[in-house]
């Protein structure tokens, strides 16, 4: 349970209510809130002993989006999503983007180029672990990507 990102969507929820407007909230974790502890810690991109290295390592702990669209909602706004960081990177065009992109690139930095899109969208890699989920206020339509 994190309570200072619900009282923040909270907040955001508010302020959407009274004027137009969206928040963009792209982090990682579950859909859905799942009992349990996230905290983890990470060094060079890898998992690391939380404790091993105090001060030597990146804490985290994953986002409880459920909370933070109920939060949101419960204030006044709409949420949209979550949805998968792939799906709603491949939605807004990043393959095509990318395409773009390489063909004024040298050939290493195109090889780079589609690597780091592919890290973004992969199952495997960013994409199903990273969600993206919007607040809006009510009376705008779904924001790009992330119609069901």
């Amino acid at each position: 349970i994190c309570e200072p990102g619900r009282k923040l969507a909270a907040a955001i929820g508010a302020r959407l209510r009274t004027s137009p407007g969206a928040a963009l909230i792209i982090d990682y974790g579950p859909a859905e809130s799942a009992a349990g502890d996230s905290l983890q810690a990470v060094k060079g991109h890898r998992f690391h002993p939380v404790l091993s290295e105090p001060g030597r390592a990146d804490l985290t702990a994953h986002v409880d989006f459920q909370a933070l669209a109920e939060a949101g909602r419960r204030a006044g706004a709409k949420a949209h999503g979550p949805v998968s960081q792939g799906r709603w990177l491949l939605r807004m065009g990043i393959e095509e983007r990318t395409v773009m992109l390489m063909k004024t690139a040298s050939p290493d930095r195109a090889a780079d180029l589609a690597g780091r899109a592919r890290r973004l969208i992969d199952p495997g890699e960013m994409g199903t672990l990273f969600k993206v989920l919007a607040l809006a206020s009510p009376s705008l339509p779904v924001p790009p990507g992330l119609d069901p």
